[in-house]
């Protein structure tokens, strides 16, 4: 609870304490007096509603956790250019901008991008983020405690407090993990959804082009050998 939250909690306790020791302590009861105590009573129990509605409205702020693990860049070598250039981007604004603690990217099987703070295992796509890919929309887990499958994200960085999960169409995943609960905004969330699109136009794009470029050597080869 804040501090002026508490003192005004303390004022209702106060002057409800006050009015019923006025009232057990008095030797004859008037009419003025049962007002008094009407008024009394209504102001203490205001103060004390006053102090719970300040906590509500200005909640604390959750505390960052201490997650283990090194900073860290790996980028996947056999990127277009394009592709690397768009990750590089991407994940450096996701770190700077918003409570992201490590940002990892995973396309077709493989992970092209883990970024921040790295962890140690291997990532496997489990329930969580294979219900993301169903309903193709962002899946926020805002405190992992909370969810029995938190464990599918233990090999992007063990511990995290929150994570939000967001599909790249059919073939892959973009998942980032936070430095405390509930640590994520929506504007956030809407950023990452459209940052996903842009980046799964960006793979396909590339994926296409690379395809073509092989076919087209293929029948060079195929020329020379005719």
């Amino acid at each position: 609870m804040l501090r002026s939250a508490q003192w005004c909690l303390l004022a209702g306790v106060l002057v409800l304490g006050l009015s019923i020791l006025n009232a057990s302590t008095a030797e004859t009861v008037t009419p003025s007096l049962e007002r008094a105590d009407v008024l009394a009573g209504m102001a203490g129990v205001g103060l004390m509603l006053v102090s719970i509605l300040w906590t509500r409205a200005s909640p604390r702020s959750p505390e960052a956790v201490e997650l283990e693990g090194e900073q860290g860049f790996v980028l996947s070598s056999d990127l277009a250019d394009t592709v690397r250039s768009e990750l590089a981007w991407g994940s450096h604004q996701f770190l700077t901008a918003t409570s992201a603690a490590t940002i990892l990217v995973f396309w077709k099987g493989s992970v092209l991008l883990r970024r921040g703070l790295l962890g140690s295992g291997d990532f496997a796509p489990g329930e969580i983020c294979r219900r993301s890919l169903q309903k193709q929309e962002l899946v926020s887990l805002v405190k992992t405690a909370l969810y029995p499958g938190k464990a599918e994200f233990d090999p992007v960085l063990p511990g995290l407090p929150s994570v939000m999960v967001q599909p790249l169409g059919q073939n892959g995943w973009v998942v980032i993990g936070g430095w405390s609960e509930r640590c994520f905004s929506r504007s956030d969330e809407r950023w990452l959804t459209g940052w996903a699109e842009r980046l799964k136009t960006t793979l396909t794009v590339a994926e296409s082009e690379s395809e073509s470029e092989s076919e087209s050597v293929l029948e060079a080869e195929e020329e020379s050998l005719i």
